[in-house]
């Protein structure tokens, strides 16, 4: 019969010999990798079909939005969109014309899927066709971002790269919660009611009030009131349908006709906030605000400078999800702010009878 000490004296040879094995298999074999390798592939692979489910709930929202249109044969043109309209950027190393490389190339790409989309729907308003383009378009964006994520999965899964697999298993909550909104963002495009980036819109809308409005570029319209006796030129997307029209043009088509001489510009957008900052916060700053490519917003910064006008920016700051979804009572609020910091500025940085162009940035969907 073994004595406690001998006993004992077991225990810590076995407990030696497991720390020895351990300490191997740590050290001189691949065993830690293999074991992370699975852990974030299986990871990856769940947080994967999830975003993989959001593509198809978004998809199948915009085909059923279609078909309730009365749009025959919508899976091959949806399914054509989502892979076929990409936008190639020019060359940049040698710069010289290269806004305008870029605006030829953004215009084309938007002319093609609206001659598409009017082909298959010819029957449909223009402000119909073009919830119907951003509804798409939310749509492709998911699928892109799933596509981009699925390649990178397979990459690491291929190579057995479990470094790669790591860094979409840490990023990719975050991003799963970035893009569920975009799915339910559909739902208000569909229903036409305003969401958050329609605040400047929305503020144009507010100083605009009754005035007719006039078309001046594709899907742009503007309106002229008069302001504490300034001549006040309002710029906005043609709504009520959801799109961003083209601003910047529009500025510089306005500021030809009065033939530069334009006092003022100022421009209202939605800005994403940072995080801990309120949503609906209104900032005052100087610059375009417009999240643009670059061919409108430098359309608007080169009239500024033609015409010798103080260039102001007046943000709306939301959250990204927030600026795709139904416009909140804080977003709202926020627009309200932004028209008052409006008019203060008409009233204390300009002089009765100067002319002041007012540009409200955004998508205007729901908004008149």
């Amino acid at each position: 019969m073994l004595t406690v000490f001998q006993q004992v004296d077991n225990w810590n040879t076995i407990l030696s010999l497991l720390v020895w094995v351990l300490f191997f298999l740590y050290f001189f074999t691949d065993l830690p990798q293999k074991t992370q390798f699975y852990r974030y592939e299986r990871g990856v692979a769940t947080r994967l079909a999830l975003i993989e489910g959001l593509v198809s709930e978004s998809v199948n929202k915009v085909k059923s939005y279609l078909a309730k249109l009365g749009i025959k044969n919508v899976d091959p043109f949806v399914n054509t969109t989502l892979e076929n309209y990409f936008v190639i950027e020019p060359v940049s190393i040698e710069p010289i014309d290269i806004i305008k490389r870029l605006d030829h190339i953004i215009t084309i790409n938007e002319q093609k899927f609206k001659q598409d989309l009017e082909r298959i729907a010819p029957s449909l308003s223009v402000h119909t066709r073009n919830n119907v383009a951003v509804s798409l378009a939310i749509a492709s964006a998911l699928y892109t971002i799933y596509k981009i994520l699925r390649h990178y999965y397979y990459l690491g899964k291929k190579y057995e790269n479990w470094v790669l697999l790591m860094q979409l298993y840490l990023i990719m909550p975050q991003l799963v919660r970035e893009l569920m909104p975009y799915s339910r963002a559909i739902d208000g495009i569909i229903r036409g009611v305003p969401i958050g980036d329609s605040a400047g819109p929305m503020v144009a809308y507010k100083l605009m009030s009754t005035a007719p409005r006039i078309d001046i570029e594709e899907d742009t319209v503007y309106s002229v009131v008069n302001i504490e006796h300034r001549n006040v030129y309002i710029v906005k997307a043609k709504g009520p349908g959801a799109t961003v029209g083209k601003p910047g043009k529009a500025v510089a088509k306005l500021a030809e006709m009065l033939a530069y001489k334009v006092s003022r510009i100022i421009t209202i957008d939605a800005a994403l906030k940072l995080e801990g900052e309120r949503t609906g916060l209104v900032a005052e700053g100087t610059g375009a605000a417009i999240g643009d490519p670059g061919p409108e917003k430098i359309e608007i910064e080169r009239t500024a400078v033609k015409c010798g006008a103080p260039l102001d920016a007046i943000i709306i700051k939301m959250g990204s999800d927030e600026a795709i979804k139904p416009m909140k009572r804080e977003i709202l609020e926020g627009v309200e702010k932004a028209y008052q910091i409006v008019l203060d500025i008409i009233k204390n940085r300009t002089k009765p009878g100067d002319n002041i162009i007012i540009v409200g940035i955004g998508n205007t969907v729901g908004v008149y």
